[in-house]
């Protein structure tokens, strides 16, 4: 079966790999079984772009980076599952770019079938913004202004407008992102590639600066320090774009001195957050269309990455299809 393999920073092959090999009884440690896995419909994410272009911390190995994916179990040994059931799943360490692979069972969660299959995917980065987002105060009637209008700044435009948020301003130094950003619940968008966001902002706020700020960018990319500016005396920021390990020259004086708090998040619960966010994408809460943006099969994963990376062509979401998909139809 296929795998993925990073030759070089941005280069990424394709494999034979063997195939995974199922021990024959549920763990006795945890008592949870495992399944094989077999992805089907998966999408990139921006956590999968420092592996791509080798400027994480983290070390790269075979089946680097994909983690949002739905499948099909081939063969379990627990008792969650049985054979052709269709989940979705979240590798371990992102390495799910292979045709199959092992999974512990309680990495996985059941699908809506009354959407489409491309939607229900979205499940497992929206979980992660509301596992984030239920850490903040009460979201009712607050101002918010969003850092990064990528998949994950789209999503807390969804999810923001969802809780109650009285005004969510996305900023971005990208207008083809931020065109999408208003079908996604933004009520307001500044393009800082452009513009001063700071007086932007009080502009739109009567004066005033939100009373939370997402820094959603993360990586070598992050703007903690705009997020500083932006927020008011004695507001929030929310951390939740993955940083580099360390940050230099971040104003941590600035930040105490408008008592400022901070928020970060990691790791959601399988047992609640991605199943509510299946929940909200069954019952209509949220429409995802505008941000799935592009198409490719397994075999071009590697423009795929580019173009992600390279943020082309209004790249939002990018769907990667296995041969998997094709023999589950």
């Amino acid at each position: 079966m296929l795998a993925s393999h990073l030759v070089a920073p941005g280069k990424i092959e394709l494999i034979e790999v063997p195939e995974p090999v199922l021990s024959p009884a549920t763990s006795a440690e945890t008592g949870q079984g495992e399944i094989i896995f077999q992805p089907e419909t998966t999408c990139l994410c921006g956590s999968d772009l420092p592996y791509f272009t080798g400027s994480d911390e983290w070390e790269i190995e075979i089946g680097h980076s994909l983690h949002e994916m739905i499948g099909t179990v081939t063969a379990t040994n627990g008792q969650r599952w049985k054979t052709g059931d269709r989940v979705l799943a979240v590798p371990v360490m992102q390495q799910g770019l292979r045709e199959r692979f092992i999974l512990d069972e309680t990495r996985t969660i059941p699908i809506a079938t009354n959407i489409p299959e491309e939607h229900a995917l979205m499940a497992q980065p929206l979980g992660t913004a509301l596992f984030a987002l239920k850490k903040l105060p009460n979201l009712l009637d607050k101002t918010v202004a969003v850092v990064g209008q990528g998949p994950m700044g789209q999503l807390m435009n969804a999810a923001l407008s969802n809780m109650g948020a009285r005004e969510i301003i996305g900023i971005d130094l990208l207008e083809s992102r931020l065109q999408i950003s208003p079908s996604m619940g933004a009520t307001a968008t500044i393009c800082n590639q452009h513009i001063d966001p700071i007086p932007a902002v009080k502009e739109i706020l009567k004066g005033e600066l939100p009373d939370i700020v997402i820094e959603a960018v993360g990586h070598a990319d992050q703007q903690l320090n705009l997020c500083i500016d932006l927020c008011r005396q004695a507001g929030s920021i929310l951390v939740f774009g993955v940083p580099p390990e360390t940050i230099d020259q971040v104003r941590l004086r600035d930040l105490v001195f408008k008592n400022i708090t901070i928020y970060s998040s990691m790791n959601p619960d399988f047992n609640l957050d991605f199943p509510l966010a299946m929940q909200w994408l069954s019952e209509g809460r949220i429409d995802v269309t505008p941000i799935i943006t592009h198409r490719f099969p397994l075999a071009e994963i590697q423009q795929a990455f580019e173009l992600f990376r390279d943020r082309r062509d209004g790249a939002i979401k990018v769907i990667v299809e296995f041969p998997g998909l094709q023999r589950s139809c």
